[in-house]
């Protein structure tokens, strides 16, 4: 449905977008998660049109959006954006709502169903007579997402839209988000720093990080393929280990970390510089080795324990962290100096470039 070429953005000497290279389906919920800063903001108010591009094309449908004026404006009447802050009027839930329609000089009549339509969609059909001011953050941005999807987009463009609010408010912005895709069918880019959301979201995923797109792929491949290094910090791997293939028999790759030999499932060829990416939540912790089709088993020391809600942060001596349920700490007494096993399987490791 849309598809970017070699998009790059300058600012005087500063380059924020670099070479960006993306496809987006009719249809799904595309999520651009990357550090603050790293140009996403820019990349979704170019496709837009809000801003143009230093170089490159964008195409709507196969067609360029920036070819022309009417082609801009044909363009974003099919799109629209809902930004971090929601910029609500000084009056009523209801004229908030209606601004997009007069624009396009709807009717009075379709107008006054549209909107109702919209404040029902995300629960405030109760509040089009109150003062947009006066509520609160997640209502406002309710408020500015009735307004953004009463016009009947076929593209959702949204900018870090729960970053200012509280996990239930965010709860549901994200239920409304899935619904408005899944009911109409709407195409939704979302740029989010929150990596979680992100993956909690999406269809696909694209890893922006200093301007450039360094990875795109389902979730999964996202979050337990990464590709390189400053992608799989970013996706929440702690555990990263420089190491090299000792072999390979069919598909099973053997590496060394920490002086132990380990099983990898993975193509790559013997004498591979690599780098061993393990998820926390990956590592199970057992006092005994015990019998099991775990094929990787690690003897290490504890030097942290710490507690985060209903986890408990594992840290060794030789740096593995692992994450496992508290109820699981308390059951094995875990303190710090304890000697115990760390377990994982073959398929939770992923060999990264080195």
């Amino acid at each position: 449905m849309i598809e970017v070429k070699r998009l790059s953005k300058r600012y005087g000497e500063k380059e924020i977008l670099k070479d960006v290279n993306l496809t987006i389906e009719r249809g799904e919920i595309f999520t651009i998660i990357g550090p603050t800063g790293s140009g996403k903001t820019t990349l979704l108010r170019l496709i837009d049109l809000l801003d143009r591009p230093t170089s490159g094309d964008i195409l709507f449908n196969g067609i360029d959006a920036n070819a022309s004026s009417k082609r801009r404006r044909e363009t974003r009447r099919k799109m629209s954006m809902l930004f971090q802050k929601p910029a609500l009027f000084k009056t009523g839930v209801y004229e908030n709502v209606t601004y997009g329609l007069k624009f396009r000089g709807i009717d009075r009549h379709s107008i006054d169903e549209k909107v109702k339509h919209a404040l029902d969609t995300v629960g405030l059909f109760d509040y089009a007579k109150r003062i947009a001011p006066t509520l609160s953050g997640g209502e406002a941005q309710r408020v500015a997402l009735a307004r953004a999807i009463v016009t009947e987009p076929e593209v959702l463009l949204l900018d870090e839209p729960t970053a200012n609010l509280d996990p239930i408010a965010t709860e549901k912005i994200e239920e409304l988000i899935v619904h408005i895709n899944r009911e109409y069918r709407t195409t939704i880019i979302m740029a989010t720093h929150d990596r979680i959301q992100g993956q909690r979201l999406a269809d696909r995923i694209a890893v922006m990080m200093s301007g450039e797109i360094v990875q795109v792929g389902q979730p999964h491949e996202i979050f337990y393929s990464p590709k390189n290094r400053e992608i799989a910090r970013f996706v929440g791997v702690e555990n990263i280990v420089p190491s090299v293939v000792e072999s390979n028999d069919g598909g099973l790759a053997v590496v060394n970390i920490f002086g132990s030999n380990i099983t990898v499932i993975s193509t790559l060829k013997a004498g591979e510089g690599v780098l061993v990416c393990i998820r926390p939540e990956d590592i199970m912790i057992s006092r005994e080795t015990g019998k099991s089709s775990v094929r990787n088993v690690l003897k290490v020391k504890i030097s942290k324990i710490v507690p985060l809600g209903p986890l408990v942060r594992v840290k060794t001596e030789n740096s593995l962290v692992a994450l496992i349920t508290r109820q699981a700490a308390e059951d094995l007494q875990l303190n710090a100096g304890d000697e115990v096993y760390a377990k994982f399987k073959a398929t939770s490791v992923h060999l990264a470039c080195g």
